[in-house]
């Protein structure tokens, strides 16, 4: 179901988006460094690999989805050859407090398993292309780091990509949610969205980040509160542009971050 709205410029989004555009870095050489590592052919004929970060003590990288102080992370897979679909998983991240604004990443080291369908089974995969992303220790700043890499069909189980695989959120099935609900309501700048989320405690302080589905769209950093089996995450969703837009339930994202596991939530009911 799809819900249509009216909404006027959003200036606070204005910024964020501004801040997050790709720009080379200048002068920090060694911040950060990238290399792929190899896992070789899978059973039904897939490629696995990864993105391997490497960071300086003390500087952190951000989640897909980096939170009110992070620079989100975007692929440009143009140059590679013999790619059809690229799917990655993501670790569960951590949450990091920065001058009283949340952030949403990882420190010291991310390793990004990426499974990689061939358009030709019988040919190599090779992966050439940049990645964007943002480094943060007293400051924040945008680095772009090239990978160029011919995908090793015969290495075998690489312990780090299986380390990165187990660190997975739950699926919604694994995690027991019984439930998950989106309440939609108009506001002066875009939409309120109420997820209701039944399921058991994630453990310690439970932080919800909600994702529109929509690359245009930006939601706030959701106000987390558990009344007994239920949790209940507030955001706003607001356009750039200011234009209506349409927000799909069934493409709403909402991953709850605890402190025994996470939990990847797809999709929402109407609440």
């Amino acid at each position: 179901m799809k819900t249509l709205i009216g909404s006027t410029a959003a200036a606070a989004l204005t910024v964020c988006l501004c801040l997050a555009a790709p720009v080379s870095a200048q002068g920090l050489d060694g911040v950060v460094q990238l290399d792929v590592l190899d896992g070789g052919r899978t059973a039904k004929g897939t490629y696995l690999g990864a993105l391997r970060l490497t960071l300086k003590d003390g500087w952190k990288t951000y989640w897909r989805a980096p939170g009110d102080a992070g620079i989100p992370p975007q692929f440009d897979w143009t140059g590679s050859r013999n790619v059809g679909d690229v799917s990655i998983t993501w670790p569960a991240p951590e949450i990091f407090d920065q001058n009283g604004l949340q952030s949403i990443g990882y420190e010291d080291q991310l390793v990004l398993p990426v499974e990689i369908t061939p358009k030709n089974p019988a040919k190599t995969v090779h992966l050439r292309g940049e990645m964007d992303l943002g480094v943060c220790k007293d400051v924040c700043i945008p680095e772009r780091l090239g990978f160029d890499h011919t995908l090793d069909a015969d290495a075998g189980r690489n312990p780090a990509i299986a380390a990165a695989l187990a660190q997975r959120p739950y699926s919604a099935r694994e995690g027991r949610v019984s439930k998950a609900s989106c309440r939609l309501t108009p506001t002066a700048d875009g939409m309120q969205i109420e997820a209701r989320v039944t399921m058991p405690s994630a453990g310690g302080r439970e932080v919800a980040v909600i994702e529109p589905g929509n690359p245009a769209l930006w939601a706030s950093q959701p106000d987390t509160v558990r009344q007994g089996d239920t949790l209940i995450a507030r955001s706003e969703i607001i356009n750039a542009s200011g234009a209506p837009f349409a927000l799909d339930r069934s493409e709403i994202r909402i991953t709850v971050l605890g402190a025994k596991h996470a939990v990847d939530i797809k999709g929402c009911s109407a609440g």
